[in-house]
């Protein structure tokens, strides 16, 4: 019995080990890569739970035979070590977190396929004759007993997915009037997605992928729990962050119309190089049937460079609007939001919105021109584009005590995005704060856009708070290669603590607010 019952303890001890290696895989997106990465920059946080497991398992099986020589003693200890296995799995699930641990359908079935392989190991090494080998060893090998869990449940999960992929591609199938438009860029896509849904619901039942549900999965749940028969519209957000991405959500999908909000050096971790970034997005050009068209940002850059190599109906939308009949004049931003005066020619009419910053004129302009492809009129346009609202945590300004002016643009912050955030802060009057991790995902560019951005936070901001010291070394940098003051540079460990550098009268932009998998 004795050998049953340290294969049975030292199985399920490892398995409590592993809430929040689980929390890491899931943030992932259930990708073995970006988890070892992860793995890598927070073994402690993700190793320590099984080291622990594994020395209070060792501590009290030692203890308990030292009592005296017999089975009841050391079945004692094991009871202690699966009680400090629980406690581990509890402390881990009261572990801070900004994205706690989901127990989605695949997160349960991830569980039993953890449960099998940790058994399976424990008992290999409890039946061998090494015990202690097994008490010791696996619960400090957690994490890696979870990435050979997730390695044999792989089969079943392609299977899986590929259920749920078809039942979403027939109920597309079955509503063959259903006009169908896919929405891709480096960043923009969500604020181009809701933008256009403001506009189109002026002339059309629109459904949209809510929040940021832009993969294939995401967008396969919305399709068969939220797709009705009287929608008019379907709006896909398609995101990437792998080469095939774009292309398997076209196959779901198969859209009529598309836009792209831009290009950049968003996800270079995962995709290498930009050229790598530029024909991942190209795929929803590719995709667009002679019947639809495509809409390209006119940004003087790859989009427009994109937009020149497109085979399918096309249209350039910016302020000069080349290839197309519809532009922008008269263009105003300030902190109050934006106004343009939209013609196409023969009519014009004055938009105004709240949505703050230049580069959010371009995401509106696109979905403008996506409704006028769509049959709609100028004053419906300019209607939809009044109704527009900030997104949550994207340039958002925010209610707050004691006279401070809030600017939220925590959500996935880049290079363009905050080059604009920060422009936006220095229109402000008052002390400007800035509060920022940083960029992550910019592979070996990364530290290059950090300086930059100390930079730019040097010529707009009168207060720098750099939140983690090792990943914001380069933003601290770049700010005092530009004189910034050493008395108003701060680099601190937890973004609650950036309060104490706040005051009444102050303008904070909040740049970006990294995830549990990129926290110091």
């Amino acid at each position: 019995m004795i050998p049953f019952a340290f294969w049975l303890a030292c199985g399920l001890s490892s398995a409590l080990s592993c809430r929040v290696a689980l929390q890491y895989f899931q943030l992932e997106s259930y990708q073995f890569g970006g988890y070892f990465r992860t793995l890598q920059r927070n073994w402690l946080r993700a190793f320590l739970p099984g080291f622990a497991v594994a020395l209070w398992g060792c501590a009290a099986v030692t203890l308990c035979a030292s009592l005296a020589f017999a089975d009841w003693t050391l079945w004692m200890g094991l009871a202690i070590t699966l009680a400090g296995a629980v406690a581990a799995w509890v402390l881990q699930r009261r572990l801070p977190a900004k994205k706690p641990l989901v127990f989605t359908a695949r997160v349960k079935r991830l569980c039993l396929w953890l449960l099998a392989v940790c058994l399976g190991a424990s008992a290999a090494l409890a039946f061998g004759g090494r015990l202690l080998t097994a008490c010791l060893l696996l619960p400090a090998l957690a994490p890696l007993l979870l990435a050979a869990a997730a390695l044999a449940a792989l089969p079943l999960e392609k299977f899986v997915q590929h259920l749920y992929l078809r039942d979403a591609m027939k109920r597309l199938d079955a509503m063959p009037d259903l006009i169908k438009i896919g929405i891709t860029g480096s960043y923009g896509k969500t604020s181009a997605k809701f933008m256009l849904e403001a506009i189109l619901s002026e002339k059309y039942r629109v459904l949209v992928t809510p929040g940021s549900f832009n993969t294939s999965m995401g967008v396969t749940r919305v399709v068969r729990e939220r797709l009705c028969p009287d929608h008019q519209v379907f709006v896909a957000e398609m995101g990437a962050r792998h080469m095939g991405d774009i292309r398997l959500l076209c196959k779901l999908v198969r859209p009529r119309y598309g836009m792209l909000t831009s290009i950049g050096p968003q996800h270079l971790e995962t995709f290498r190089s930009q050229e790598n970034i530029c024909r991942e997005k190209f795929e929803l050009a590719r995709a667009i049937p002679e019947n639809g068209a495509m809409v390209f940002a006119d940004d003087g850059g790859l989009c427009a460079q994109l937009y020149e190599r497109a085979a399918c109906p096309k249209h350039l939308s910016g302020e000069h609007a080349a290839g197309l009949g519809l532009s922008a004049r008269d263009i105003e931003v300030g902190p109050w939001g934006s106004r343009f005066v939209l013609t196409d020619g023969k009519e014009s009419v004055t938009c105004q919105t709240r949505v703050l910053g230049a580069h959010n004129i371009s995401n509106l302009l696109l979905a403008c021109t996506m409704g006028w492809l769509l049959g709609m009129d100028l004053p419906s346009i300019a209607r939809g584009a009044a109704r527009v609202r900030p997104v949550e945590h994207r340039l958002e300004i925010l209610p707050s005590g004691g006279g401070v002016t809030v600017i939220d643009d925590a959500f996935n912050a880049n290079p363009v995005g905050a080059k604009a955030a920060l422009e936006i802060l220095r229109e402000f009057p008052g002390r400007r704060v800035v509060v920022t991790p940083g960029f992550v995902e910019l592979g070996a560019q990364e530290e290059a856009f950090q300086y930059a951005l100390g930079e730019q936070i040097a010529q707009c901001a009168d207060v720098a708070v750099l939140v983690g010291k090792r990943h914001t070394a380069p933003i601290a940098q770049g700010l005092r290669s530009k004189g910034f003051a050493e008395e108003n540079l701060h680099v601190i460990s937890d973004l609650a603590q950036s309060a104490q550098f706040i005051r009444p009268g102050d303008v904070v932009l909040y740049e970006n607010d990294l995830p549990d998998n990129y926290q110091e």
